[in-house]
């Protein structure tokens, strides 16, 4: 069966891009936290309070991670097995629907952040949203291009 594979590689692929976010984004460049819009971080329980629900999205991009490593253990014995350059399409679809699910949810339905707390931040938002696309579709060209005349994840 190539649904257990195909499903660990994007569920991983979305637990990293969480993490990559989480670790870069969040701590790294300090661009933003989870909750930044609803939690000034201009003071320290404002900053506290910014800081818990980024672990609560560090612990979620954990569990989601484990997930994927769950999955892609449990295909290890299917017969099915998909080249490495489709697995790493599989990453980079799963990293970028990261990115549009964040976009979406986060940013605009919930508001709670944006991708750098600036006065133009819609020029980031809409960048991070467009490169989760641009993942997307050169995970898919890895996936078409692992197994010429054939369907390589399905």
């Amino acid at each position: 069966m190539r649904s257990l594979p195909v499903a660990a590689g994007l569920v991983l692929g979305f637990g990293l891009g969480m993490f990559i976010d989480g670790i870069v984004l969040h701590q790294l460049l300090q661009w933003h936290h989870l909750v930044a819009e609803y939690e000034s971080t201009d003071n320290l329980t404002g900053l506290e309070e910014n800081t818990f629900w980024d672990g609560v999205f560090h612990a979620s991009a954990w569990v989601v991670t484990l997930i994927g490593a769950i999955l892609l253990w449990r295909s290890r014995g299917t017969p099915a097995r998909l080249p490495g350059r489709a697995f790493a399409g599989l990453l980079l679809i799963g990293w970028g629907a990261f990115h549009v699910v964040d976009q979406v949810v986060f940013h605009l339905i919930l508001e709670a952040h944006h991708i750098r707390m600036v006065d133009d931040y819609e020029l980031y938002d809409w960048s991070f949203f467009a490169i989760g696309l641009l993942f997307a579709a050169v995970g898919w060209l890895l996936i078409r291009r692992s197994a010429p005349g054939r369907d390589a994840v399905g």
